[in-house]
């Protein structure tokens, strides 16, 4: 009989553990910035809710499926690079000169290693471009024609440059230059916990509209825009990016939680509030390693969502919505 009792104690013990390596997350964003409910139609909002479910849903379907978290990171970010509505791939805003100059970054927090591309022009899928820089090459970064070059060499689809030309993208381009500004936009990032207890993060972006001089903002720049570590979080930033460079706003969450021994949502919060102290906008999503979320932001909205292996889903756009 003891025999029996420890048989099955021992059979409890090993379901348990199987259960906590199910256990994955994935949280993304879109953006953030003048993001307002009373500004934008109920259809736009339709269609913004669609395309971040779907992003989810990519996601959730590589993690479910014992994929990698650098698997799902870079098919979400992908599928959004894909969508014209995100400032990323395809929907890249315009520069001052009105071409599109396409900036991502993708790391892993097993091995702290990482990879990213900057000033693109060609690559369809820059994420898809970072990943290799961190596969195939002895570097972190590479930009504008070489990046370019490296992209061709692995195989990579390279496009026209028309294929990032949106309408909606320039004609914002147009009302930056008229009102000899610039105007900030969105980027997107992904970052995964998976049922391997692995880290990872990746961002994308089309940087800011008007960007003048081959500007180079956070997104490609580990430690400013993106970061991961398997001790403490994996982290995709969103905003103005020359703030998040002079912040390293990434790694100094990543830092609050190893040395000050911070939750996740309250090194996010801290570094939100250097951000605004600055008179810096933007937002930033992170995953610790336990699978807690932090969404946090300074702006009237983030595009956001996240979905965990327990089927737990949400989506949300506004300042005003949990």
């Amino acid at each position: 009989m003891m025999k029996t009792y420890i048989l099955i104690f021992i059979g409890i013990i090993a379901c348990s553990f199987v259960l906590a390596q199910e256990k994955y997350v994935l949280v993304i964003h879109g953006g953030a910035g003048n993001i307002e409910k009373t500004k934008m139609p109920e259809k736009v909002q339709k269609k913004y809710e669609h395309a971040l479910n779907y992003a989810l849903e990519t996601g959730d379907s590589v993690l479910k499926n014992g994929g990698t978290c650098m698997d799902a990171v870079e098919q979400t970010i992908m599928m959004m690079e894909d969508c014209p509505l995100f400032n990323a791939g395809q929907g890249a805003v315009f520069t001052n000169k009105g071409t599109n100059e396409l900036d991502a970054s993708i790391m892993n927090g097993s091995d702290l290693n990482a990879g990213a591309v900057a000033g693109v022009t060609d690559i369809k899928n820059p994420i898809r471009a970072a990943r290799m820089v961190m596969e195939e090459s002895k570097h972190v970064m590479f930009g504008g024609k070489g990046a370019s070059e490296f992209a061709r060499q692995q195989g990579l689809e390279i496009v026209d440059s028309s294929y990032f030309y949106t309408e909606e993208r320039y004609k914002s381009l147009q009302k930056a230059i008229e009102k000899e500004k610039v105007e900030k936009h969105g980027t997107v990032g992904c970052v995964a916990l998976d049922q391997y207890g692995n880290l990872a993060a990746g961002t994308s972006t089309g940087g800011m509209t008007n960007k003048k001089f081959g500007r180079i903002g956070d997104s490609p720049i580990i430690g400013a825009g993106t970061y991961a570590s398997n001790q403490t979080c994996a982290i995709s930033c969103t905003g103005h990016g020359e703030y998040y460079i002079r912040l390293g706003f990434a790694r100094d969450i990543s830092a609050m939680m190893e040395y000050q021994h911070k939750t996740v949502e309250e090194a996010c919060r801290c570094e939100i509030e250097k951000l605004s102290r600055l008179n810096g906008t933007g937002g930033v999503i992170a995953l610790d390693k336990n699978g807690n979320i932090a969404m946090d932001f300074n702006t009237s909205g983030m595009f956001r969502g996240f979905i965990k292996s327990s089927g737990e889903k949400e989506v949300a756009m506004f300042d005003d919505e949990e």
